[in-house]
């Protein structure tokens, strides 16, 4: 029997909507000696049971696994969630000849909280972001391979960065799983027929942002005869497509020499022979200082989140407008900027009027054209609308 977590008189009503967290705060009585990452019996202040989760210190508590206190959270439990994951994967056609980089598991919006799962032609990168999902990690590793099968060449777990800083867990990044053949020293994918060199033991997250592939994809289609600016380019995504699409010219800017070497190396991949392409390192706002954006007819900014968490919301919400302000002053007229923000924390309307903000400190007429999201792999659970922390915005200037 698991150790139960009871709720105050009337917080049960969130869970109730299948939204998957408890706040610290709804909990009347947490068990002795409950342990971070345990998993908990969840029950209302009358005794009703609520479904499992697992206990983890902090203001979220609980993060719900099961609304259902009969299922057993087993390697049973586990195969199901992912193998329910892989069929949406499936139907969304993204196992394809010519694409084998995908998100497999997307948190909340799979059913499986604190768990990020990305695929790499047969590597499947795992990162966890709670206690519990590092505990369970070699039970997952079992369970993807049950899921799939003969195309699964290895698991790596990257989880160092990502799990709560105060959390004792002894995490070490490594493989826990490879087959046989496997060769990991020059792992690449294939997006939309264009192939990337995968760092995700050394790069950032797990290694390449699979969630801009609908973006990268739209730039793709106006970037022909185009002078394209990337600002935090990091493996020049965004790069490859446009040259892809025809661009005249395009500039990779990363402060990191690291990032910029695998850009250029992703360029290389796919247009071994062009000029059209050159990788500077410098800081973005940096970079932008002097009118810079003059020279370009699309700029694209895709910096790393601003705000982590809400106690920096409104400097991160002044970050945005202060970078967007920069590259929209002196864009040449019917230019385009297409500019995004990662952080969870800053709402698609916020981010919104950062960027108006900006756009009016200019004085430019500007228009939106398209207003972006993350790709169906990064599913958004209706009951969790947390999960949705990707928005973009393609502006014509005018």
């Amino acid at each position: 029997m698991l150790p139960a977590i009871v709720l105050k008189h009337k917080k049960e009503e969130s869970l109730l909507r299948l939204h998957p967290w408890v706040f610290s705060g709804a909990i009347k009585a947490l068990p002795h000696g409950l342990q971070e990452g345990d998993l908990v019996a969840v029950l209302a202040n009358d005794g009703t049971p609520l479904g499992t989760g697992y206990y983890q210190i902090g203001s979220i508590a609980v993060r719900m696994l099961s609304f259902n206190e009969a299922e057993t959270i087993d390697h049973d439990f586990w195969r199901t969630r992912l193998k329910a994951a892989l069929a949406l994967r499936e139907s969304l056609g993204l196992q394809r000849v010519d694409n084998s980089a995908f998100r497999l598991v997307h948190g909340e919006g799979d059913r499986l909280p604190g768990l990020v799962i990305d695929c790499f032609d047969g590597v499947a990168v795992m990162q966890a972001h709670t206690v519990a999902m590092h505990r369970m990690r070699h039970e997952l590793a079992e369970a993807l391979a049950d899921v799939l099968g003969d195309s699964l060449k290895a698991v790596f777990y990257k989880s160092e960065g990502t799990l709560p800083y105060k959390a004792n867990t002894g995490a070490k990044d490594g493989y826990l799983y490879q087959c046989p053949e496997f060769d990991d020293t020059n792992v690449t994918a294939t997006e939309n027929g264009l192939r990337f060199r995968i760092d995700y033991a050394e790069g950032q997250k797990t290694g390449f942002f699979i969630d801009q592939r609908d973006n990268r994809a739209l730039l793709r289609r106006y970037a022909n005869g185009k002078r394209v600016l990337n600002l935090f380019g990091y493996t020049g995504g965004f790069s490859v497509y446009a040259l892809q699409g025809g661009a005249r010219l395009v500039h990779t800017v990363d402060s990191s020499a690291r990032a910029i070497a695998l850009a250029e190396e992703n360029v290389g991949l796919n247009f071994p022979d062009t000029d059209r392409h050159e990788g500077i390192e410098a800081d973005a706002f940096r970079f932008l200082q002097g009118g810079r954006t003059a020279e370009y007819d699309i700029v694209v900014l895709d910096p790393p989140a601003f705000a982590k968490h809400r106690d920096v919301l409104r400097q991160a919400l002044r970050g945005y407008t202060r970078l967007n302000e920069a590259a929209l002053r002196h864009m040449p007229a019917g230019s385009l900027l297409f500019t995004f923000s990662c952080s969870q924390a800053v709402s698609r309307e916020q981010f919104r009027l950062a960027v108006f903000t900006a756009a009016a400190r200019t004085g430019r007429h500007v228009r939106i054209l398209h207003q972006l999201t993350q790709p169906a792999d990064h599913p958004v659970s209706i009951y969790h609308p947390e999960g949705e922390y990707l928005k973009g915005l393609v502006l014509h200037v005018e």
